[in-house]
């Protein structure tokens, strides 16, 4: 076993995040459009809404990590993408930066103070905890998009392969997807730039 690492956690994170995005995207995008659209019974009423919104969070959250100017104008189209197709190009952008931010991530960073842009107000966290809350929130509505899913004709997909390592067997279609390795999962890299912009 080698020395504890702070960042490890935040970066196999972001990767989980990344790759999990991915499997379920793959689910939704066999979808009917009609049926990604359709209303359904859950925080937000449709699995287009709620993919949305966690896409528009994250814009929110990573741009204020890296000191960014949107603040809340990443809430002025509550869905910006019509079909899951242009959606999840959108969300594998976000999350391929995600991975990148967490990737350059050092130990003194992680106390460094983030400024949110709130109505009225700016919110000061700790950065580790910002990435914390993200993480959580994405988990949180990925899982309401899982329960949707399942009221649909498509089998919903599992997402919780992406962590350890007995799991390897699972994640090897999702890993090649994005040109990462078992190593990319373990030591964070490398995430090399021709795979940061597909």
């Amino acid at each position: 076993m080698t020395a504890p690492d702070p960042m490890r956690t935040f970066r196999k994170l972001a990767l989980n995040n990344a790759l999990a995005n991915y499997r379920l995207a793959q689910a939704v995008m066999a979808l009917p459009q009609t049926e990604f659209a359709a209303k359904r019974v859950s925080f937000f009423p449709s699995l287009k809404a709620t993919l949305n919104h966690i896409l528009i969070v994250d814009w929110f959250y990573i741009d204020a990590m890296m000191d960014g100017v949107l603040g809340l104008k990443a809430f002025d189209n509550e869905e910006p993408f019509d079909t899951a197709e242009a959606l999840y190009a959108a969300q594998r952008e976000s999350d391929i930066e995600l991975c990148a931010l967490t990737q350059n991530l050092t130990a003194d960073a992680l106390g460094t103070a983030i400024e949110i842009q709130r109505a009225g107000r700016i919110q000061v966290e700790r950065l580790d905890d910002v990435l914390s809350h993200l993480f959580q929130h994405q988990t949180h509505h990925r899982g309401q998009a899982h329960a949707m899913l399942a009221g649909t004709a498509i089998k919903p997909p599992q997402l919780d392969e992406f962590i350890v390592a007995d799991d390897a067997k699972w994640r090897k279609a999702e890993l090649a997807a994005f040109g990462w390795t078992e190593d990319t999962l373990e030591f964070g890299g490398p995430l090399d730039d021709e795979h940061r912009d597909e």
